[in-house]
């Protein structure tokens, strides 16, 4: 029996398995999926992906790095969790190729078994004393089931699974969607393509880049902690401000967001109609806020075609797409921007807890979770970046970090008073979750106007967390023994 089964090797994991070796804790395994290690920014290496976040504050807080610029690429983003892997030796840790089928509580050993699948070595199971879910929220990615889908004759692909040996350069192409992966991808591939058509069922509000390349005495002093916190807490407060816009002051989120999305779309798009099409009829923030320089100037370009809502996807066909209008789109490539199961889906195997009951009904309305963490029921089960844990303005690493103050003082407290099994409270979880959700009340994300990937089939915002990530962090840090059972 293991004490901790880590499931998932993306930084919520690399985050977990480093701080259990600062507490001495040896005795963990890292389960992985796929045949490499490095969770987002090793598996999507779409043309153009990048963090949309600065990198200095993207990154680990104890592992400095000397970033080449300010939005780090997706080759150097790979390139630092190899580092941070290599560096606490966790690919000896680690078994990849290994896929969690499904976890159970067992009450007579008061472990969790967890049942995995090897495509070489078949079937087995796994016992641990603590489990932590770090399989992440941007892990299982959805294509519609569009009419005609599977007889397309070309390739197609999600742009979490890029096929690298196709040579998309002067074929005829179709993106489907336009959010944050897209507004990357089109860019990169518009140059190379002979035509490039881009589905867009909803737009999205753009916002220029502010990306800066260090110079040589600048990546220097990143290697240094002291310099490297410092820019790390500029970059924080900085983003940090966004809260009161997306929050409090809709005179705020106009003035510090509205109005430069406005003059960026007036800037570069010259045609009125495509200028219509680009603008979103929502507020800011309530969707997710794409920063680039290069997709509206993209858009413009000749064998660049956007089909708007009202030209969609009638069905696609052998030879390509036909749209509501009654266009017949030959195409060589088909990519599919659409996203991922990032709230209901948040764990995508099945989990079953205390006396059977199983998570997904437990989630019936909606996922929910004390600190985002914890279910009532699933006793020594944590699960990093659950529900309403996201983050719209500031770095995700930051929330799994505070987290892991959480997580990891949890299992303390099971060692220090010699029990086996720590589980919040219903009580306590009802009480968060309802304050989570009358805050969420008061921001854009539920106010703005719009029906975005933050939101359940429930209606309520389960993706992102109502207020400041300091908070967040005040929260996990002040651990309240009230509020769980250790037995």
């Amino acid at each position: 029996m293991h004490t901790v089964v880590i499931i998932g090797s993306g930084f919520g994991g690399q985050c977990a398995a480093i701080n259990l070796r600062q507490r001495g804790i040896e005795d963990f395994v890292i389960l992985e999926r796929r045949d490499f290690m490095g969770g987002t920014w090793a598996q999507n290496s779409y043309p153009g992906a990048a963090v949309d976040v600065q990198s200095p504050l993207y990154s680990i807080e104890s592992e400095p790095y000397d970033w080449s610029q300010m939005f780090a690429e997706q080759e150097e983003l790979r390139e630092y969790t190899e580092h941070v892997i290599s560096k606490h030796r966790l690919r000896e840790k680690t078994r990849t190729r290994t896929e969690v089928k499904c976890i159970a509580w067992q009450q007579a050993s008061q472990c969790w078994q967890i049942d995995t699948l090897h495509p070489e070595h078949g079937e087995q199971q796994l016992e641990a004393r603590f489990v932590i879910n770090a399989s992440g929220p941007l892990s299982t990615p959805v294509i519609p089931d569009f009419k005609g889908r599977e007889r397309f004759k070309g390739e197609s692909f999600h742009t979490n699974h890029w096929n690298h040996d196709f040579d998309y350069r002067g074929k005829r192409v179709a993106i489907i969607g336009s959010g944050a992966s897209a507004a990357q991808v089109i860019p990169a591939i518009a140059a190379d393509v002979e035509h490039l058509h881009v589905f867009q069922r909803t737009p999205h509000w753009v916002i220029p880049r502010p990306d800066y390349r260090f110079k040589p005495w600048q990546r220097a002093l990143l290697k240094r902690k002291p310099i490297y916190r410092l820019l790390r807490e500029a970059i924080y407060w900085g983003l940090e401000s966004r809260v009161i816009g997306f929050k409090y002051s809709k005179f705020m989120l106009e003035l510090l967001a509205g109005k430069r999305a406005r003059k960026h779309i007036e800037k570069q798009i010259a045609d009125p109609k495509l200028r219509q099409q680009v603008t979103p009829d929502f507020t800011i923030g309530c969707k997710r806020v794409i920063l680039s320089d290069t997709l509206y100037p993209a858009l413009c370009r000749d064998n660049v075609f956007l089909h708007d809502k009202t030209d969609g996807i009638e069905e696609i066909t052998a030879a390509g797409i036909h749209t509501q209008q009654g266009s017949e789109l030959e195409l060589d490539l088909i990519i599919y921007s659409t996203g991922y199961d990032a709230t209901d889906g948040v764990i995508s195997y099945p989990v079953m807890g205390r006396d059977g009951q199983k998570l997904a009904d437990v989630w019936h309305d909606y996922p929910r979770a004390y600190l985002g963490t914890c279910v009532p029921g699933f006793p020594n089960l944590f699960i990093v970046t659950g529900p309403n844990t996201g983050i719209g303005h500031t770095s995700a690493i930051f929330i799994i970090e505070a987290q892991m103050n959480y997580i990891m003082t949890a299992i303390e407290q099971v060692g220090r008073r010699f029990k086996s099994v720590i589980e919040v409270r219903p009580e306590a979880e009802e009480r968060y979750t309802q304050h989570i959700h009358n805050e969420m009340e008061k921001t854009v994300w539920h106010q703005g106007g719009c029906n975005s990937w933050y939101k359940s089939k429930s209606g309520k915002v389960i993706a992102m967390f109502p207020g400041f990530s300091f908070t967040f962090r005040r929260w996990t840090k002040n651990f309240r023994p009230a509020d769980h059972i250790l037995s």
